[in-house]
Formats: structure tokens, sequence, C-alpha cells
């Protein structure tokens, strides 16, 4: 079903116009997959977080609600793989735990800061407080970074670095939870210094 209204331009698509819809409508594949994200990027550049919704991407997509809530759930779960596609940082392995964890921290937060993704991911998690499928979606991402997260700190076990009973995820969230309150409240220009004091913290503890 193609949303909006159907006018005679429409009905006169060529062929391969229309094979390619089809496509769309089928199954999840790549090349479709990645028309409805371009589009999705597209809707939030032009509109922002207010203009976004499914049927503005479909508009733009030129393919069914349908196909996209079969793909994607809620609004919010396309949101997250708009904010991926955006989303380039790195996971240092310098072969100390403390660089790596403040190399993660300091490209995450300037990420956020410059680039729209970090008023992206604020929106999934104002839509995560009061719709179901969104807080489902966020958490399922959220366990996915955990654990890729975590790996900085398996790394460091490794080496002999960490000691055994330590749970790379649990260090995981600590390092989260410093990201998101600065992305939540807008103090994602923290520099390197205060960065590094916070992740020695986190390393090392507070108790003399």
């Amino acid at each position: 079903m193609v949303v909006g209204k159907v006018s005679r331009s429409v009905s006169a698509l060529t062929a391969s116009e229309g094979k390619a819809r089809r496509s769309i409508g089928a199954r999840r594949n790549p090349a479709s997959a990645e028309a409805i994200l371009e589009a999705a990027e597209a809707v939030l550049q032009e509109d922002g977080y207010s203009g976004f919704s499914i049927e503005a991407v479909a508009r733009r997509a030129r393919a069914g609600k349908p196909t996209i809530y079969r793909w994607w759930p809620s609004k919010a779960a396309l949101l997250i793989d708009v904010y991926q596609r955006q989303k380039h940082i790195d996971y240092p392995d310098t072969g100390d735990l403390e660089r790596d964890l403040a190399g993660f921290l300091t490209g995450l937060l300037a990420h956020w800061r410059d680039t729209p993704s970090g008023a992206i991911f604020r929106s999934i998690v104002a839509e995560a407080q009061s719709d179901e499928a969104a807080a489902e979606a966020l958490a399922a991402y959220a366990a996915s970074r955990r654990v890729e997260q975590g790996k900085i700190t398996e790394r460091a076990k490794t080496r002999g670095e960490v000691a055994d009973d330590v749970d790379p995820l649990q260090v995981a969230d600590m390092v989260s939870s410093y990201a998101w309150v600065r992305l939540l409240t807008g103090r994602l220009d923290e520099d390197e210094a205060k960065i590094r004091a916070a992740v020695r913290i986190i390393v090392h503890g507070i108790k003399t």
C-alpha cells in the first residue's frame, strides 16, 4: 500500500519503479532497507524529530507503512537504526585500560556533540519514557552496545590489568552512565582531562 493520495502520476510509474517498490514490501533486503533508512535520515534532517513519523518516512521512501512496521516495529526502532548509520565510534585497543576507556568516552562525547547523532539519541531516550515499544528497542540496543564496550575491559582482564572477579559488563554500565548523563544534561563539551579523571575513578575506585 502506498501512503498518501494515489494520483494518476503514481499509476504511470515505470515497470522498474514498480518492481523496486514491490521488492520493498516482499521481504527485508539490504537495498530496500537502505532506501528506507535514507528516507528516514532525510525526514529527520528536513523536519526534525517533531516532524519525524513512519508516515513521513513511508511517503519519502515510497514504501508501505506495513512494510516499515514489519521491519521496524516502532518509530524508536527505526530511529535507532538511523542513529547507528551515523554513529562511528572507535573502541580503542592501546594495551592500557585507562587509555582505552578515556579514548572511547572522548570519541563518543565528541560524536554526540558534533553530529546530529546526539540529538537523535536524546529523542530515542525521550520516546522510551512514554512508549513501551520504544523502551524495548532502546533496551535491546543498549544491551548490544554494553557487550561491545565490555570487550575493552575483557581485553584488560586477559592482559592481567583487571581482577578476575570484575564484571566487564558492570564496568560498561558505569562508563555508559557517565556518557548518558552528559548527553541528557547538555554537558558534551567535557574536556579530556576531566574524562581521564572520571575513568581513573572508575578503574581505581574512590577509597584510600
